[in-house]
């Protein structure tokens, strides 16, 4: 690779970098509605040391297959200063099977709708399922795309090791 085409892409991969940081702090501070109808301010509500967004959507395969793992790591790190919230990108026609839906995988964390996609477009998401974990000043310091049997256990081990870290 070019010298120069080097640089563009350090200068655009840290520029990014500082954006979806930004960005994700700016929407910390915006209210959403939950599952319940009650709204919500992610900032108030966010863990004491990490802050576990797991987007996803009634439609999708791989979300169904995620989920339950994800309800075990909020099992296994709730006690630890980890809060975990599910991020639902259903369409406003389909909201009214977010609900039974989230019961039957027994999703037992807040549930934010983001069904206009505002969360997702803040943190540039652009697949589902996608975590995200924020440190406790809101910044993303992991994301993992997608999901297959056994990336419970690489997320597991991030938060283990962000969790270390934080101490």
């Amino acid at each position: 690779m070019k010298p120069h085409l080097i640089c563009i892409f350090l200068i655009l991969f840290f520029t990014w970098g500082i954006f979806a940081n930004v960005q994700s702090q700016n929407f910390l501070n915006t209210t959403f509605k939950n599952l319940e109808g009650n709204y919500v301010t992610l900032d108030e509500e966010k863990g004491e040391k990490l802050t576990i967004l797991d987007f996803w959507a009634t439609w999708c395969k791989p979300c169904v297959k995620s989920i339950p793992e994800m309800v075990k790591l909020n099992d296994e790190f709730k006690d630890q200063g980890v809060k975990f919230f599910g991020i639902n990108e259903d369409s406003p026609r389909n909201i009214n099977k977010v609900r039974p839906f989230a019961h039957s995988k027994g999703i037992d964390y807040e549930v934010i709708l983001d069904s206009d996609q505002e969360i997702m477009t803040e943190l540039v998401v652009s697949v589902l399922p996608t975590m995200i974990i924020l440190d406790e000043n809101g910044k993303v310091v992991y994301s993992h795309q997608g999901y297959n049997t056994g990336d419970e256990l690489i997320i597991k081990q991030k938060i283990e090791e962000l969790l270390s870290n934080a101490n």
